[in-house]
């Protein structure tokens, strides 16, 4: 039987509509990881580690509650405080790999299933300040007849200086098959001012795979940590305006 835990070649794309025009975009190679598989994946790759250094790894203290303890049982508490309880429990991940140790992950993202169906989503925002925002969306219908999910997101985390708390996060997603494709608008009470799309081609996570892609992009992991400062700068000279950052309280939230 064909693993359901994955790599995904794609590309990331921000497109800043207001107050200052701004585009960028970058490749980008992600795991979509079945947590009931992670001992295996240890066991029978040699590129690819869990909790382990190696080429490629997954670290469980990335996510959750950043403690190491398994995932399950925390993804589990977090849907049961937004009301969802499963019984037949399938949890999958979409997160960024370590490459030779190093990641910065903006977003991460749990597909929560009830046997086969998807009940639920979790989404798992950070910032470059540490700090860490989990958005629980329960899904009640199957989509919008296309195979894409629509929901949308009150803000609730500071992740740019230049953009306020005043927003709201609108979200189509197709969840992972052959292809990957999430697209989030963020809207103030002006309309819709930031829209950002990651795209991806499934690939067999193999450890030939593994060293096919970061020979084809060894700076992978780096850039997206390089890009977001580099970004910053260059909104900054375009006179875009900054607010000031804050505090997280992760009990207000």
């Amino acid at each position: 039987m064909r693993r359901r835990s994955c790599l995904y070649a794609g590309r990331v794309t921000h497109r800043r509509l207001r107050p200052v025009a701004h585009r960028f975009a970058y490749r980008v190679l992600s795991l979509h990881l079945d947590l009931d598989e992670l001992e295996d994946l240890d066991r029978d790759l040699r590129l690819f580690s869990v909790d382990r250094p190696n080429l490629l790894s997954f670290r469980a203290a990335d996510h959750g509650a950043r403690d190491g303890g398994p995932l399950r049982p925390w993804v589990l508490a977090e849907l049961a405080r937004a009301g969802v309880r499963l019984r037949q429990p399938r949890i999958t991940l979409l997160c960024l790999p370590r490459l030779l140790g190093h990641v910065f992950d903006p977003l991460s993202v749990f597909f929560c299933h009830e046997a086969d169906r998807l009940a639920a989503v979790l989404y798992e925002v950070r910032n470059t300040l540490g700090d860490k925002h989990s958005y629980v969306v329960p899904l009640a219908a199957a989509g919008d007849g296309h195979g894409v999910l629509r929901h949308e997101c009150a803000k609730a985390l500071y992740v740019s200086p230049f953009i306020g708390m005043d927003a709201t996060y609108e979200v189509a997603l197709r969840p992972p098959g052959e292809r990957l494709a999430i697209s989030v608008r963020e809207r103030d009470a002006e309309g819709v001012f930031l829209v950002a799309s990651h795209t991806g081609r499934r690939v067999p996570l193999t450890d030939a795979a593994i060293v096919s892609r970061v020979v084809r992009d060894p700076l992978m992991t780096l850039k997206v940590t390089a890009g977001l400062h580099v970004e910053a700068l260059a909104l900054w000279l375009k006179g875009a305006p900054r607010h000031p950052r804050v505090p997280y309280d992760a009990g207000r939230a």
